[in-house]
C-alpha cells in the first residue's frame, strides 16, 4: 500500500489531531512542530515563539481511502482560516494556520482548495490568512502530547 502525509497547523496540536485521527484512510496521526528554524524544539522552546515553529499535526493517510483534497476540507472546517497566528485563546505564530506540503501536486492542490474557499461568501469580505509552504523537518511532540485528548477522555481516535 502506498501512503503520503498531510501535515498541517491550525491552533493547538490537540484538537487538530483529533478531527483527523479517525477519519476513514487516515493510517497515523503524530503532534510536532514544524516550520521553524530550531533543531529539537520542545513544547516549551515552541511556547516561546521564538523559534519559528507551528504546532502542527502530521497525517499519514491512504489516498486510496481519502484525498488529499479531503483532508484539505477537514482542515478548513476545524479552524478560522482568517486568523493570523492565533485559534481561539491560543495567541501566537506557533498557532498560525499553515499547510506545509510535500511536493509539487500538494502545493497545487491546497492552493486551489485556499483559493476556492477564498470565493465563497462567507470569506470574500475576510481575507485567508493560511500559509502554504513547503514541509520541511517534523520534529515530534514529547510522548504526553500525543492523543493528548483522547488519553484524557475527551476524544476518541480509534484508527
Amino acid at each position: 500500500m502506498m501512503t503520503e502525509i498531510a501535515t498541517l497547523a491550525a491552533g493547538c496540536f490537540w484538537h487538530v489531531e483529533t478531527a483527523f485521527c479517525a477519519v476513514k484512510g487516515v493510517l497515523s496521526t503524530r503532534v510536532g512542530y514544524t516550520g521553524g528554524n530550531f533543531k529539537n524544539p520542545t513544547y516549551s522552546d515552541v511556547c516561546t515563539g521564538s523559534t519559528g515553529h507551528a504546532e502542527s499535526v502530521e497525517v499519514e493517510f491512504d489516498p486510496s481511502q481519502v484525498s488529499y483534497r479531503d483532508l484539505l476540507d477537514i482542515f478548513w472546517e476545524i479552524h478560522d482560516p482568517t486568523q493570523r497566528n492565533r485559534q481561539g485563546l491560543d495567541i501566537g505564530a506557533q498557532y498560525r494556520s499553515a499547510i506545509f506540503y510535500h511536493d509539487a501536486e500538494q502545493k497545487a492542490i491546497a492552493t486551489r482548495s485556499l483559493e476556492s474557499l477564498q470565493n465563497k461568501p462567507q470569506y470574500r469580505a475576510r481575507k485567508i490568512v493560511t500559509e502554504i509552504t513547503p514541509a520541511g523537518e517534523f520534529w515530534p511532540a514529547e510522548e504526553y502530547h500525543q492523543k493528548y485528548l483522547e488519553k484524557h477522555g475527551r476524544a476518541s481516535c480509534r484508527l
